[in-house]
């Protein structure tokens, strides 16, 4: 994680550097449009993009923690020892979860998530696909499950 942070730093640091040479070169210049200044503002384009793929691997980063630790916690939620009776409604007002169906509804959720970033799937009460591949989600339930068949 400190490199991410380190990277991102870094990337900031020289873009605003760079701004400051297309500053000072304008300034030194007149305002005229000089090689100075064309070369400056190159270095700034140049930095400007390192900037913007910093900022891309941050924000996936912090995007896999936040689905990892999510997960993590489901399953933890999941896999407590229960001390109740089987179908007995645990304190979160749900009746307790095998681990491993917590796993197939949860990759099944990232799946749906995935097409719909995609434009896949139908959005639910509005009636018209986002994309015309896909007029139904690809993802199908385990018919074992009554939560599922619903």
């Amino acid at each position: 994680m400190d490199y991410i942070v380190d990277s991102l730093e870094n990337a900031y640091q020289e873009f605003v550097i760079a701004a400051t040479d297309v500053l000072e070169a304008k300034e030194t210049s007149g305002a005229q449009n000089t090689p100075a200044i064309e070369a400056a503002l190159e270095a700034f384009k140049h930095k400007w993009e390192l900037f913007k793929v910093a900022c891309d691997q941050t924000e996936d980063f912090v995007e896999s923690m936040k689905q990892r630790i999510g997960s993590e916690l489901l399953m933890d939620e999941a896999s407590a020892p229960v001390t109740r009776k089987s179908g007995q409604i645990g304190p979160t007002g749900l009746p307790p979860i095998n681990g491993v169906r917590l796993q197939h509804m949860f990759k099944s959720v990232r799946r749906l998530l995935i097409e719909l970033q995609h434009g896949s799937v139908v959005a639910e009460g509005y009636g018209t696909p986002a994309s015309s591949t896909h007029s139904h989600p690809t993802t199908t339930f385990d018919g074992r499950f009554s939560e599922d068949s619903t």
